[in-house]
Formats: C-alpha cells, structure tokens, sequence
C-alpha cells in the first residue's frame, strides 16, 4: 500500500500525542526537551525556541541512537527518564518525528501547530 505525505503524518499523528504550544514550554521549564526538526535555514529566517534543541528531521534517527557515533547526549539522555516535545513549522514533520522517536523508545509528543503556533500563543522566540 502506497500513502501520501498527509497520509503518513496522519498516520503518526494516530500514535503520538499533541501538546499545546504552552503546554510544553511550561513542561520544558521543570525538564523536559523541545526538540526542533526544521531545516537550519528556518532557524535563520523565522528564529529558534529559547533552550531547545536542533536536529532536523533528516538525521534524527542518527542523533537519537545512543549507540551511534553521531548520537547528540542532550536527546538520548531523554530516553526512559523525561519527555521530548517536537517542533517543527507547522506539525507534519514533527509528528514524523515523535512518532519515530516513540519507536526508538522515548517518550516524544509533537507541539501542536509548530512554530507558527507558538509564535501565536506569545512564547519567546530568538533571532
């Protein structure tokens, strides 16, 4: 069976919880991670979440690997003790990524929205 693009986020988004933009800025103030998946230059453009960490989408699974060279501490730290809340620009590739991350055996909800949600709800942004 063939799936589109909005059929596969729609599919990820079955097996993964959303958290509202404010939800998790407040979860991320007591521990937790916001984990950003866009594209270097969309951090450049349309500016970054305080404190959160950036890995895009493209290489996650080599980040979150504990047992890969290329593995990132500050993720796979998360793994089986706090949660990873997920952001992208608007919720399709961060939905992706919670879902792979949940495989992968973290705890990993996508922020509702994305950036575009947040920067609504009045959560700071940087740059």
């Amino acid at each position: 069976m063939t799936m589109t693009m909005k059929e596969l986020v729609e599919d990820a988004r079955s097996r993964v919880m959303a958290v509202s933009p404010t939800d998790a800025a407040r979860a991320a103030e007591q521990g937790d991670l916001v984990l950003d998946v866009r594209e270097p230059a969309e951090l450049e453009t349309d500016g970054r979440v305080p404190g959160a960490l950036h890995v895009p989408r493209g290489i996650l699974e080599t980040r979150a690997d504990a047992t890969a060279a290329t593995a990132v501490s500050q993720l796979t730290s998360m793994r089986g003790t706090g949660r990873v809340h997920v952001l992208c620009a608007s919720g399709g590739r961060a939905a992706l990524a919670a879902d792979t991350l949940r495989v992968m055996g973290y705890d990993a909800d996508l922020i509702e929205g994305g950036l575009t949600a947040w920067k609504a709800n009045g959560l700071p942004v940087e740059g």
